[in-house]
């Protein structure tokens, strides 16, 4: 597996962000992604030594297009100069959370847990309404030592607590929030140590693993809207 080889291609894609150029390095681009699902799969059998529900999954199913939809976004560059996948039990779908890497050249990495995705209405119902009932739970995971050496949560929130919700609840604060999530940087030189580099990272989604956990309760049933 070659990190540093995946670091390169996404660093000459982000200053050649054209058709022509992603076109004529489509074998680079071929091999940077092989060894990203290399990556993958010795992430997947680091994170299924504490959690055995993701290791079914096949890398492949598991990543984002690089290709962007730039049809609503002032920045018409054609590509996302970064590999991205999502690990969980049901593979990269929103729900259930998981397990989130993100390679981007220029200290841009992370690792992420947690709900991001804010447009699922129901499923920031379910969350809520689930924080609103289980707060001491919550409180006792996003407060536990090792994960505030970690991780602040993050979300996208209204500046209100939204109707139906006690203005009081202890919770408060988070039941403003629509989505839920958590970010770990990475920093390009940490990703150059391959052997380490899977390893840690697994570390770092142990401690995450409460928090998805916890969502995934709130989560359960949810269904995906229908296309």
């Amino acid at each position: 597996m070659k990190i540093d080889f995946i670091i390169d291609y996404l660093s000459e894609l982000s200053m050649n962000n054209n058709r022509e150029w992603y076109h004529a390095n489509k074998e680079r681009h071929k091999k940077a992604n092989a060894e990203f699902e290399e990556l993958l799969q010795e992430l997947i059998l680091e994170i299924g030594k504490f959690d055995s529900s993701i290791l079914h999954n096949n890398p492949k199913e598991l990543t984002f297009k690089i290709v962007r939809d730039t049809r609503f976004s002032h920045d018409k560059s054609p590509y996302n100069p970064a590999f991205r996948a999502h690990i969980s039990s049901k593979g990269k779908l929103p729900v259930p959370v998981g397990y989130y890497l993100m390679i981007k050249p220029n200290n841009q990495s992370f690792l992420g847990g947690g709900l991001f995705a804010d447009m699922f209405k129901d499923a920031t119902t379910m969350v809520r309404d689930y924080i609103a009932q289980n707060g001491g739970e919550w409180e006792k995971i996003i407060h536990e030592p090792e994960f505030e050496k970690y991780f602040t949560v993050q979300g996208t929130a209204l500046k209100k607590v939204p109707a139906g919700y006690e203005k009081e609840h202890p919770q408060a604060e988070y039941l403003k929030f629509k989505s839920w999530y958590l970010e770990y940087p990475i920093k390009d030189e940490e990703l150059y140590n391959e052997e380490i580099f899977p390893v840690k990272a697994a570390e770092v989604f142990k401690i995450m693993k409460p928090f998805n956990d916890y969502l995934n309760k709130a989560l359960a049933g949810f269904q995906m809207p229908a296309r």
